[in-house]
């Protein structure tokens, strides 16, 4: 894949590249919109990702390449503007460009940047995630610039919160950052700690991606965000000194049931927050054990909460999981990503095959004749995100 990126590049800026890079897109293994309320999150990186090669220029103008094609989308880097449109991907590079410039990056001249996926997007994966730090990894390498790991995932999610636009919580920069072969990330978002957690046995993943597109910008997701924070402050009135809504237990969360201030909406967000993050917890510990039929229980169980509580579900998504679910190499299934949209996720022995995925969206075509077919593959664990000098 670097390969092609580095023709990709040659090709339209007529000269090598200096720098290659990727990053992987992410699996959502549990954790459904605990992030940004402050409480833990378990991911995979995968082996399909963003490639990028970049080269320096003697000007101050950057030029932007992905492999869907057009003219590359050139910014004058003394005067950056937000991109719309057909030129909108623009934005998590150069938004990242501008937080290196911020945390002390020498801005020097311009660059030239060319990028090619094997990521769908639309489908819950976090290609935006992974472009944000093929880009972070990529411009430090050109501009001799050394963050640690902590600093870059958080840098990545300030670009898409404050140039992009998207509330995003750290998830997916995370996982991208710290991914690695055979393992989950586990991030514990109030305290930005990272850690990784080995994965008893062979596990497989396939994607489900309805076809249903969602896009954070335009979807739901900065609504549930506000109502989450409101019914923190709900809370907060009988308990001022919690700081985030997933530190509250499920327990203690029962009782407030009865608190006037909860709309039914509030409730039901907070309940559905509350409860994922203990099954967070709940699944690093199963998977100390090797229990991975427990596992894949907790997965429906955060699934059905996301449908019924948090309501980020569709029917095209509840079907998904339904019939996965019933599948005896299916250890567990549940939505991934933010959801509005996009894929379902199974977690799978080896014995679950190609065959077996053409079966599932049969089934699926029979239920839900009137929609997209869906596009599946599979995958496995990966690295996370690196760069490199290209050799010469």
């Amino acid at each position: 894949m670097l390969s092609s990126c580095e023709r990709q590049f040659e090709s339209v800026f007529q000269k090598v590249p200096m720098v290659t890079s990727f990053a992987p897109g992410r699996i959502e293994f549990i954790g459904n919109h605990t992030d940004y309320n402050g409480g833990e999150v378990l991911g995979a990186a995968i082996d399909r990702r963003i490639a990028a090669a970049l080269g320096p220029r003697r000007d101050h103008t950057a030029r932007f390449v992905s492999d869907e094609g057009g003219d590359p989308v050139v910014v004058d880097l003394r005067n950056p503007v937000r991109r719309s449109g057909r030129e909108s991907w623009v934005n998590y590079p150069l938004g990242v460009y501008l937080e290196l410039v911020g945390a002390g990056m020498d801005p020097g001249t311009g660059f030239d940047f060319g990028c090619v996926s094997d990521l769908p997007s639309g489908a819950g994966l976090s290609s935006s995630a992974a472009l944000e730090l093929a880009t972070a990894r990529g411009l430090c390498v050109l501009n001799d610039f050394t963050l640690a790991d902590e600093a870059l995932v958080l840098l990545c999610q300030r670009a898409e919160n404050n140039f992009v636009g998207v509330p995003c919580g750290l998830l997916d920069q995370g996982v991208s950052c710290f991914g690695q072969a055979d393992h989950l990330v586990h991030i514990d978002c109030a305290t930005v700690r990272f850690d990784r957690v080995a994965v008893p046995g062979q596990i497989h993943f396939w994607i489900f991606n309805s076809n249903q597109k969602h896009s954070l910008l335009d979807s739901l997701y900065a609504e549930r965000h506000r109502e989450c924070r409101e019914a923190l402050e709900v809370i907060r009135r009988q308990y001022p000194d919690v700081e985030h809504l997933a530190q509250v237990s499920p327990a203690v969360f029962r009782e407030l049931r009865v608190d006037a201030g909860f709309t039914e909406t509030h409730y039901a967000r907070a309940r559905h927050v509350t409860e994922e993050n203990a099954r967070v917890r709940a699944v690093v510990d199963l998977l100390s054990k090797g229990d991975l039929a427990a596992v894949g229980d907790l997965l429906l169980a955060s699934h059905n909460s996301s449908s019924v509580f948090f309501q980020n579900s569709t029917p095209a998504l509840d079907t998904l999981v339904q019939l996965l679910s019933g599948e005896k190499a299916v250890y567990g299934a549940r939505l991934t990503g933010g959801g509005f949209g996009g894929a379902a996720m199974a977690m799978t022995s080896p014995d679950f095959g190609p065959d077996d995925a053409e079966r599932i969206v049969s089934l699926y075509a029979e239920q839900m004749p009137h929609a997209p077919l869906p596009t599946v593959f599979h995958a496995r664990t990966g690295d996370g995100a690196h760069a490199a000098r290209r050799s010469t």
